[in-house]
């Protein structure tokens, strides 16, 4: 591990928590039950413990962020995925944590705009421009890209899908942006189809290309 790495990592890891200060220094007056779940249209659905509220969530980033950062650099092929990808991953989980700390201390102080669904689909739009801008630069690895048996095992395949797959979450990541500034289209549902198809239809793209390969 490089120095930079390791830098990067307790930076990101210590935005990561940062939650559960800012919760310790509210402690005192925030309600014993806060709302840490939230409907389609922004309305809390589900309730939590203070301790659990302050603590749980940004934890369990913290958990999932070093596993991601310490199992990214076990990867046999680390050299490939480059360091502005392994950045990319290494600020995933503050983001989230962020996120879900401005939603709940928010709403629990009276701000509720991150809990509403246009900032979720903004957020959603935002997260397929940065990635797709990055996943065609993401050479073959066992840990970040589109991980099928058919990337996996051809290079080329590898590359002609993470340039379709790059394109595509880019052109998603507009039109998710785009739904989320307008009144007639129901954004959130149409958001989620779209996600769901820049994430499945480079995998049917790569299957298709292996199929054309082997003929």
């Amino acid at each position: 591990m490089t120095k930079k790495n390791k830098k990067l990592i307790l930076i990101t890891s210590i935005i990561t928590i940062l939650p559960v200060f800012v919760g310790l220094i509210l402690w005192n007056k925030l309600p014993e039950q806060i709302p840490t779940h939230f409907d389609a249209s922004g309305e809390p659905n589900g309730y939590s413990g203070r301790a659990f509220a302050v603590f749980g969530p940004y934890l369990i980033c913290l958990f999932v962020h070093l596993f991601c950062a310490f199992g990214t650099l076990a990867d046999p092929r680390k050299q490939a995925i480059g360091q502005k990808m392994y950045a990319l991953v290494l600020w995933i989980c503050p983001v989230v944590s962020l996120f879900c700390a401005f939603g709940i201390y928010g709403y629990t102080f009276g701000v509720d705009f991150l809990t509403s669904p246009k900032a979720v689909i903004i957020i959603m739009g935002l997260m397929l421009l940065v990635v797709g801008n990055y996943l065609p630069k993401c050479r073959q690895n066992y840990t970040v890209g589109i991980k099928v048996p058919w990337t996996l095992a051809s290079e080329e395949n590898w590359d002609a899908t993470h340039r379709l797959a790059g394109k595509l979450w880019v052109a998603g990541g507009v039109v998710i942006l785009l739904l989320a500034i307008q009144p007639w289209i129901p954004a959130f549902p149409m958001s989620l189809v779209i996600m769901l198809a820049v994430t499945f239809v480079p995998m049917i793209y790569s299957f298709v290309y292996y199929i054309k390969m082997e003929q």
